[in-house]
């Protein structure tokens, strides 16, 4: 409701354990089950694949990092949704532009350091600053836990980072 997305987009996924969309579903036989849930926004990646296929220039990467969609300016081309690794991206069939999670920027770019779903999030999983400041806490959880980027693979260098807060095996 925050960012008025449309009904049939997802602007964040959220990944089982076997990289489906299905939640709620454990993995494992009985009476070892497991529940993993991963958020897969836009990664807001230092070298994002998704700009440099963009033929009108409407994808940018603003100065604090996050990667916004000048819904103005795109023209519904779909280029970037096939170019970004993450499916983190998709066209929204009322507007005709491309969509994607902007770290609610209309809050960070008024002062407010937290996104929607980090507020929402009712186990407070996500966690979004600023991972220059040494300070601040998710360059604390980064700097002090094992984490991982997904698809890190894919050399578009990942900015969102995942740790592992429950151990998987009792």
């Amino acid at each position: 409701m925050e960012n008025k997305v449309a009904d049939d987009l997802q602007r964040i996924r959220v990944l089982n354990a076997e990289g489906t969309t299905v939640l709620d579903t454990p993995t494992g036989s009985y009476p070892k089950l497991e529940f993993m849930w991963r958020p897969v926004p836009c990664q807001h990646c230092d070298t994002p694949s998704c700009i440099e296929v963009c033929p009108v220039g409407a994808t940018s990467k603003r100065e604090d990092g996050v990667v916004v969609v000048d819904k103005d300016i795109c023209i519904g081309c779909a280029s970037c949704v096939s170019a970004c690794p993450y499916d983190a991206r998709a066209i929204d069939a009322d507007a005709g532009v491309a969509d994607k999670c902007e770290m609610c920027v209309h809050r960070l770019s008024n002062g407010v350091e937290t996104t929607m779903c980090q507020l929402c999030c009712p186990n407070r999983a996500i966690v979004v600053g600023d991972l220059d400041d040494p300070e601040s806490e998710v360059s604390k959880i980064v700097s002090g836990k094992d984490v991982e980027r997904y698809l890190e693979h894919e050399g578009t260098a990942p900015n969102v980072y995942y740790w592992r807060s429950v151990p998987t095996s009792r």
